[in-house]
C-alpha cells in the first residue's frame, strides 16, 4: 500500500508523513525530491510551474508508487499534487493507494 499525504506548502505533509512512516515502519518519500532540475530552477526564481512542467514530476512520482507496490514495500509520500487531475493520474491502475488531502 502507498499513502499519499497532500496539501499546500507549509501544512506539515513531510512532518506528518515522516512520523507516520516511522510509527508504521514504512518507507517515506518527499515528492519534492523528484522534481527535475528545470522545475527546481523555476521555483527558485519564483516562476510558477504549469501542467507541462509538472508532467515529468508526476511521472516520477507514479514510477515511485509503482515500484513501491511491485516490491511490496509499503510507503508514504508527501506530495503537493493539488489538482484533481494530478491525483487521478497518480492513482491510475491501482487501488492500493490512499490519498489524504490537508487544507
Amino acid at each position: 500500500m502507498v499513502i499519499i499525504i497532500m496539501g499546500v506548502e507549509g501544512t506539515g505533509k513531510t512532518t506528518i508523513g515522516k512520523m507516520l512512516a516511522e510509527k508504521l515502519g514504512w518507507k517515506f518519500y518527499d515528492a519534492d525530491d523528484y522534481h527535475p532540475v528545470a522545475n527546481i530552477e523555476k521555483m527558485r526564481n519564483g516562476i510558477p510551474l504549469d501542467d507541462g512542467d509538472r508532467r515529468p514530476w508526476l511521472n516520477e512520482i507514479r514510477n515511485l508508487i509503482n515500484s513501491s507496490l511491485n516490491l511490496n514495500e509499503p510507503s508514504i509520500i508527501a506530495c503537493s499534487a493539488l489538482k484533481n487531475s494530478y491525483r487521478e493520474f497518480l492513482k491510475q491502475r491501482t487501488d492500493n493507494i490512499r490519498l489524504f488531502k490537508g487544507r
